[in-house]
Formats: C-alpha cells, sequence, structure tokens
C-alpha cells in the first residue's frame, strides 16, 4: 500500500500554495488534492446538488455530489473523502492539482463506522482529527507518495509550508474537550489526573471509523487487540463510553441542523 501523508492547513490558500510545492518532489499532480470547508456559493451552484440529499452518503461514493469524487483521478481522494462524511462537517470542497474542482460533498449525514475501502492508506485512528480540522474550517492538503521515502520529503515539505502535525491537531482536539470531561469525571468521586491516560484512550477509540456509533460490548474483541490490557480498565471504558456519547451528540446536532 502506498503511503498517504496529510497535511493541515488554517486556510484554504495556504493548503493551495503548500500543495504546489509537492510537485518538484515527485508526486504526480493527479496523486495531490486539498479538501476545504471554505467553499462559496458560485462554486456550490457550479455543482449538482441532488446527490447531496440522499441519505446513507457514509456508505457509498456515488453519494458525492455529482459522483464527482467517485469518478476524480484514482489515488488517495475518494477513499480519504468517504471518511469524512460524518457529522458536524458541512459542505466539503474537494479539489484536485491537475484538474481544478472535482465536486463537493455535504456532510452531517453519515453515521456508523465506515468501510475499510473508504478509509484505506490512512490510519483510522487518526482520520477524526481531520475531520475535526474541517469541523473548525481548516483545509488539508492529502498526497500519495511511491514509497515511505518519498512521503517522508513530502511530510517535511508539508510542515515547512506551516502545516500543523498530526500530533498538535490531535492536543489540540483533546484541549478543547478535556475540561469539560474533567468535570464530569470527577464529579462522581474519581480522580481524573490520575486516569487520564485511560480515559483518553477509551473516548479517542470510540472515534475510530470502526467504532462508531458501537458499544463497548460490541467492539470489546477489536479494543482488546487494539489496546490490550488497557481496554478493560474502567477509566478505558467511561472514557469509551463518552466518547460514544461525543459522536452520537455530534451526529444528534447535524441531524437536527438539516430540517
Amino acid at each position: 500500500m502506498k503511503p498517504v501523508v496529510v497535511g493541515v492547513f488554517k486556510t484554504r490558500s495556504a493548503a493551495q500554495s503548500a500543495a504546489t510545492k509537492l510537485v518538484p518532489l515527485g508526486i504526480a499532480k493527479d496523486k495531490i488534492n486539498i479538501l476545504t470547508p471554505d467553499v462559496t456559493q458560485t462554486e456550490l451552484a457550479q455543482l449538482p446538488t441532488q446527490a447531496a440529499e440522499q441519505p446513507g452518503m457514509g456508505k457509498a461514493m456515488g453519494a458525492t455530489v455529482g459522483g464527482a469524487i467517485g469518478l476524480a483521478a484514482a489515488g488517495t481522494l475518494p477513499a480519504f473523502l468517504g471518511s469524512l462524511l460524518v457529522p458536524g462537517v458541512g459542505p466539503i470542497l474537494a479539489i484536485g492539482l491537475a484538474g481544478g474542482v472535482l465536486g463537493a460533498v455535504a456532510g452531517g449525514v453519515a453515521g456508523g463506522a465506515m468501510e475499510s475501502s473508504t478509509t484505506e492508506g490512512l490510519p483510522e485512528d487518526e482520520l477524526f482529527v481531520y475531520e475535526d480540522a474541517l469541523r473548525q474550517g481548516h483545509s488539508a492538503v492529502i498526497a500519495s507518495a511511491a514509497n515511505d521515502q518519498q512521503a517522508q520529503a513530502v511530510r517535511g515539505a508539508l510542515e515547512e509550508a506551516g502545516a500543523e502535525s498530526i500530533d498538535r491537531a490531535r492536543e489540540m482536539w483533546w484541549v478543547g474537550l478535556r475540561d469539560a470531561e474533567k468535570d464530569t469525571y470527577q464529579a462522581h468521586g474519581r480522580n481524573f489526573d490520575e486516569d487520564e491516560r485511560y480515559f483518553r484512550c477509551g473516548f479517542e477509540a470510540a472515534q475510530h471509523s470502526a467504532n462508531r456509533g458501537k458499544s463497548y460490548e460490541e467492539c470489546r474483541a477489536r479494543l482488546g487487540d487494539r489496546y490490550p490490557g488497557d481496554n478493560e480498565r474502567e477509566p478505558f471504558q467511561r472514557g469509551y463510553q463518552r466518547g460514544r456519547a461525543y459522536f452520537e451528540a455530534l451526529r444528534a446536532r447535524a441531524l437536527t441542523s438539516k430540517h
């Protein structure tokens, strides 16, 4: 499997500028794409919209606006985009460096786990971080490298262009949630400072595309493989429950906003 590299930028223009810096590294233009929530009404008006109203968008790439993404250049974009059809993400424009605007999707209608085919090439336990970045109005550059050496060069170029690291993006996501989760946890007489490591691990596990919308018991075997021992700890399980509630709240708000 060819490595996929993602860089998160605060603005669409910064992402587009960074994307152009990857071509001299030998990355083909049809392997470089941008996802951005910075979409103008003019751009949306130029695309078919009937598919955006269809339910179950997380199940099929045919549910993208006009099917444009599903017909886009082979590589990282169709696989990545399917995983981004999640609650709380509004219309996302997909821009191909090789051919301009490829299409758009309307977020907020998917719900459960995505099929593995929609997340191929990217660590599934990182997808929620990119989704949150888009939810915050940031843009993402997605590039498919030929090998690990080229992927490393791409990461370096994106970082030099101002991309936020996945580690920082993950930390900022947690910082935005931590205080509220700490208060809730300690309201039941528990020590959050001691248990945070396991609680957060469980919370993040609930965001994994294979676990979304599922109870701890439904995912117990998979969680045992991924987090051996830790998954049996009470703080982990409580974190998972809170993480599931967080995801369900996002979905509920998204569904409400569409009515």
